[in-house]
C-alpha cells in the first residue's frame, strides 16, 4: 500500500501538481497519462525522493514497502556494465537470486547468453527487457514504470500486458501505448495544465481506460453543449427584457406630469425589469469546461505518382558494427505506400530505416524527411529550438515557424529555449514540425509515436493516415500499425515476410 496526502510539486513559479491525494493499494494498476511536461515522470520521482530540481510538499506513506523503479534511459555507467554487473551486485547475490534469475530470463524470452554481453551493445528493446528482469528477480512489493512500453517488439509488449495483469502488487506506470493502457489499466490519474499552462489539475478516478477517455469526452460535450444553451437562453432573455426596458423608458419620458398614477405605475415596473436584470446578470450559468486543448498540425498536399520506384532494397547482408542483423532484404517501395515494418528487437528495423535514408536523403525528385529514434541524432546539431526549427532566420520562415511550434503546445520559454530542456515527448513534436516545414513527401519515420502523449497520438495517427506522400516506418505501436499502415512487412533474420 502507498498513500499519499496533499502532495504538490511545483518548479519556479509553475505548479505541476497541486494537493494530490491518492492511495495505491494490492491490484491496482494506476496509469499516469497527460501531455509532455505535465509533470508524470517528476510525480514519480517526487514520490521515490529522487526528484532534485522542484519543490515539493506533502505527504508520503510507504508503510515499509519496498518500491522498484524503471526509468526511462539508463545513466552512462550501467550502459558500460555487462548485464550480470547490472543485474547482481555480488557473486553471493547472484546466487541468491539464481532461481528467480532463470525463472525469469524464460518468462520474459530471453536466452542466459545475454548476461555476458555488454548493456550498450543490446538493442533498446532488449535494454527495457533488462530493466525489466532486474525488478523481477528482486521481488519489490510496489512497481513505478516510466515508459516501459518504449522499444518493446509486439511480442514482448503483450507479455509485459500479460505480466502487469497477472501481478497482484501495486503498479503505477506512465505510459504512450494506448493498448497497453486500454488492456491493462484499472486506475486512471490524468495530469493537465490548464488556462494557457498557468495552472496544473488532476483527475484521479477507478476505472479503465477506454471507459475514462469515453467518459471525459461525453462530460465535455455535454457540459460545452448545456453551456453553449444556456448562454443562448440567457442572452435572449437579457435582449427581451433591454427592449421592454426601452419602451418603459420611452413611456416614462412622455407621460404627462397630469398622470401621477401612470407615472408611478411605470416606475414601478420599470424598478421590477431591473431586478430581472440584476438576477440575470448574477445567475451561474454552466461553463464550458476549461481543458487542455489539442496538438493540431498538418502535411500540406503533395504530388507523388501512385507507381513512381521510392527504392528498390536489395540488401544481402545488414551488418553492425561487424554484427550480422538479417540477411536477403528485398522490396520494392512505391507511389504513395504506407508502409511498416516490424519484429523482434535487435533484428535490424532500425539500422534498415537507416540504410534507406541514406540512399534515398539526396535524391533531387524527392523531398526526405528522417525522424531516428534516437532524435539527438538530428538534434545534437543544434543547441536553441529556433536554431533547428528556422535555421534562416527570416522573418517570415520564423513567424510561420511559431505558429507551428504554438499549434503543438509550445510555451513561449519552450520555443526560445535549448532543445536540450525538452522532454522527449516534445522533441518528437519538434521533429514532425520540421518535417511539415520542409514539404517532405517522403517520410522515414523510427518509431513516430513512442514518445507522445497518448492524448495527442491519435491526432498525429489521423494526420499520417492522410498524408498522401509516402511513408516508410517502424512502429510497435499497435493502433499505429492498424490506423495508418496499408502495407506491412516482418523483418526477420532470413528476410523479409509480408503480413
Amino acid at each position: 500500500m502507498l498513500e499519499i496526502k496533499n502532495l504538490t510539486i511545483s518548479i519556479m513559479d509553475r505548479y505541476l501538481v497541486k494537493n494530490l491525494n491518492l492511495v495505491l493499494n494490492v491490484g491496482d494498476k494506476l496509469a499516469i497519462i497527460g501531455e509532455e511536461g505535465n509533470g508524470k515522470s517528476s510525480l514519480i520521482k517526487a514520490i521515490l525522493g529522487i526528484c532534485t530540481y522542484a519543490k515539493i510538499s506533502g505527504n508520503i506513506n510507504k508503510f515499509g514497502n519496498k518500491i522498484g523503479y524503471l526509468e526511462q534511459s539508463m545513466n552512462e555507467s550501467d550502459l558500460k556494465k555487462s548485464v550480470y554487473d547490472f543485474l547482481f551486485t555480488s557473486e553471493q547475490d547472484y546466487y541468491e537470486k539464481i532461481n528467480n534469475l532463470y525463472k525469469n530470463l524464460e518468462f520474459i524470452h530471453l536466452d542466459d547468453k545475454i548476461l555476458n554481453q555488454q548493456i550498450n551493445t543490446l538493442s533498446g528493446g532488449e535494454k527495457v527487457k533488462i530493466k525489466i528482469l532486474k525488478l523481477l528477480i528482486n521481488e519489490y512489493d510496489i512497481l513505478f514504470l516510466d515508459e516501459p512500453t518504449n522499444d518493446l517488439d509486439i511480442e514482448t509488449l503483450e507479455w509485459l500486458e500479460n505480466f502487469i495483469n497477472s501481478i497482484r502488487k501495486p503498479i503505477m506506470y506512465v505510459s504512450h501505448d494506448e493498448t497497453l493502457l486500454a488492456n491493462t489499466a484499472n486506475k486512471i490519474l490524468h495530469l493537465e495544465q490548464i488556462k494557457k499552462k498557468t495552472e496544473s489539475r488532476y483527475t484521479l478516478l477507478k476505472i479503465d481506460y477506454d471507459s475514462y477517455v469515453e467518459e471525459r469526452i461525453h462530460t465535455i460535450d455535454k457540459q460545452t453543449k448545456i453551456a453553449k444553451r444556456e448562454q443562448r437562453d440567457y442572452e435572449k432573455q437579457l435582449e427581451k427584457n433591454k427592449k421592454i426596458m426601452q419602451k418603459v423608458e420611452y413611456e416614462q419620458n412622455t407621460i404627462s406630469r397630469k398622470n401621477p398614477h401612470g407615472a408611478a405605475v411605470l416606475k414601478k415596473k420599470m424598478h421590477s425589469l431591473k431586478s430581472q436584470e440584476k438576477k440575470l446578470l448574477n445567475k451561474e450559468k454552466t461553463q464550458i469546461p476549461d481543458v487542455e486543448e489539442s496538438i493540431y498540425f498538418y502535411f500540406e498536399k503533395v504530388d507523388i505518382p501512385k507507381r513512381k520506384i521510392i527504392i528498390s532494397l536489395n540488401i544481402p547482408k545488414l551488418t553492425i558494427e561487424n554484427k550480422p542483423l538479417c540477411q536477403n532484404i528485398k522490396l520494392d517501395i512505391i507511389g504513395n505506400t504506407h508502409l511498416c515494418f516490424i519484429g523482434k528487437n535487435g533484428v535490424g528495423k532500425s539500422t534498415l530505416l537507416k540504410e534507406i535514408y541514406k540512399n534515398l536523403k539526396e535524391r533531387k525528385d524527392l523531398k526526405v524527411g528522417y525522424m531516428p529514434q534516437t532524435y539527438e541524432e538530428i538534434l545534437n546539431n543544434y543547441e536553441y529550438v529556433l536554431d533547428f526549427i528556422s535555421p534562416n532566420k527570416n522573418k517570415e520562415e520564423i513567424t510561420t515557424a511559431r505558429t507551428l511550434l504554438g499549434n503543438m503546445k509550445f510555451t513561449k520559454e519552450e520555443m526560445l529555449g535549448k532543445i536540450k530542456d525538452l522532454s522527449n515527448g516534445t522533441k518528437a513534436k519538434l521533429l514532425l514540425i520540421k518535417l511539415v516545414l520542409e514539404k517532405c513527401n517522403v517520410l522515414i519515420l523510427d518509431e513516430p509515436t513512442r514518445n507522445v502523449s497518448p492524448l495527442s497520438n491519435p491526432v498525429i495517427r489521423k494526420v499520417l493516415k492522410e498524408f498522401n506522400g509516402t511513408i516508410i516506418s517502424v512502429s510497435h505501436d499497435r493502433k499505429y500499425i492498424n490506423e495508418v499502415i496499408d502495407s506491412i512487412y516482418k523483418v526477420t533474420k532470413e528476410g523479409l515476410i509480408k503480413e
